[in-house]
């Protein structure tokens, strides 16, 4: 096998990016590249600790750490340009201890588009480089066009909605709804804006590199991908039994609930996660704990220690006491086990889209309460394209009630629609990445560039 440059791959420091792209270093791996994986101290030090057993110095995937943002004096320079700055220094640093050998050197820089200064920082040392899209085409597609829509006044220059419209950027695309634009945060609006001045920055970074990476198949997004130049899908990734250990969580995954799911019957439990960064109002929280204990079948909720705004120990510990002999409750779950596990019957989820293709590629009908960003706009194609899934509508006040949880939960559970809609998208996920299908073609595309 030719030689491979060295990678060194830069995500944006959150559960939701680094997931993927850790996935996306193994495959890397898999052909014999040298990967070295980059990460704040902090998340690295929370994926230090939550990962039993890993080598940090295999020769496999490589683990370091520059500083966090936190760490940079603002009042001195640009928190972006310090962090390009520690990603210089570490680039010369290990051309340094290659004495020479340019097989040691970085060669090659995959970086998450939100982390765009990486490209930048690549580009300005002569090193070849390529972006990373962590969530849906359909959403990428939208970011090209915000401009259009400041100037025809459909949106503020912080991504405010001023025009309840559609918005149409293809005739081979479904419209954008208003509340579907990737950066919508009705919850928080400070973080929608900080998301849409993120989004905006985009444009710039991508054309840094001719084609992007996207964990995606095109059997399930071609329309965007045949919008979006230089998209090259390579999903859905899916992490494989053997690398059980070296997924990047942030969070000491359960394993204790793979036993538990082993005594139900098929497609009998209910699957609720809310990602890594949703959080709930407690009154939000106490209507869909209501509404599952209302619906008395077997569940497992992943319920984080900041899921919550405010504590709401009394009433966690009363709710556990009253489900105890049907639902179970961690704080994180080795998802893709779960969603693989035959007793799950649904999914309840935030649509991030790590969640969105992991249920899809395991045949598993979505109950969807989207938090904020691109969430919204999977939501649209889960239910209204794909028809995988209903979504919850909350009430005058913002809140999804238990009523809603209820309803919508046993009307998705006898949707048949949507269960003869599951096995045929995940045949077409497998496909995808089975020998000979789209994804594997498309990564094999990409190695070509690796070669030194």
């Amino acid at each position: 096998m030719a030689k491979l440059k060295h990678v060194l791959v830069v995500p944006f420091p959150t559960q939701g990016h680094i997931t993927p792209l850790l996935k996306l270093s193994h495959c890397i791996a898999d052909y014999g590249a040298k990967v070295t994986f980059v990460n704040t101290k902090s998340i690295h030090a929370q994926v230090m600790a939550a990962t039993c057993g890993l080598d940090v110095g295999s020769d496999r995937i490589k683990f370091i750490a520059i500083p966090d943002w936190f760490e940079i004096d603002e009042g001195r320079k640009d928190p972006t340009n310090m962090v390009a700055s520690h990603l210089r220094e570490l680039i010369e640093k290990v051309k340094q201890q290659s004495n020479g050998n340019e097989d040691e050197q970085i060669g090659f820089v995959i970086a998450d588009l939100t982390a765009g200064w990486a490209l930048e920082v690549a580009e300005r040392m002569g090193i070849e480089r390529t972006g990373f899209w962590p969530a849906s085409v359909s959403t990428l597609a939208l970011v090209p066009h915000i401009p259009r829509l400041i100037e025809g006044g459909v949106i503020d220059d912080n991504g405010v909605v001023l025009k309840n419209d559609l918005t149409v950027i293809s005739k081979d695309l479904p419209p954008y709804k208003s509340n579907d634009f990737t950066w919508n945060c009705p919850e928080d609006p400070t973080m929608q804006k900080i998301l849409f001045q993120y989004l905006s920055s985009i444009p710039p970074y991508k054309k840094q590199s001719n084609s992007f990476i996207c964990n995606s198949f095109h059997e399930l997004e071609a329309s965007a991908i045949g919008v979006i130049l230089g998209a090259l899908p390579i999903g859905p990734l899916i992490a494989s039994a053997r690398l059980s250990h070296l997924k990047g969580s942030l969070w000491n995954e359960d394993m204790t609930c793979l036993k538990w799911l082993d005594q139900h019957p098929t497609q009998s439990v209910i699957y609720i996660a809310f990602g890594s960064t949703s959080i709930f109002s407690p009154e939000q929280f106490y209507e869909l704990a209501h509404g599952l204990e209302q619906i008395a079948r077997p569940f497992l909720w992943v319920i984080r220690p900041d899921l919550t705004s405010r504590p709401i120990t009394e009433f966690h510990n009363g709710f556990l006491r009253r489900v105890r002999n049907y639902g179970k409750v961690v704080q994180w779950a080795p998802q893709e086990e779960v969603l693989a596990h035959p007793s799950v019957a649904c999914f309840f989820t935030h649509c991030g889209w790590n969640s969105t293709m992991e249920a899809l590629s395991s045949g598993v009908p979505l109950l969807c309460r989207p938090y904020f960003g691109d969430r919204f706009l999977n939501k649209s194609f889960i239910c209204d394209v794909w028809r995988v899934g209903l979504g919850v509508d909350a009430d005058e006040n913002g809140v999804t009630t238990r009523h809603e949880v209820m309803k919508k939960m046993l009307m998705l559970l006898g949707n048949e629609e949507i269960r003869a809609n599951c096995p045929r998208v995940k045949e077409m996920a497998r496909k995808s990445v089975s020998e000979g299908g789209s994804s594997p073609k498309n990564l094999q595309n990409f190695i070509k560039h690796l070669i030194a």
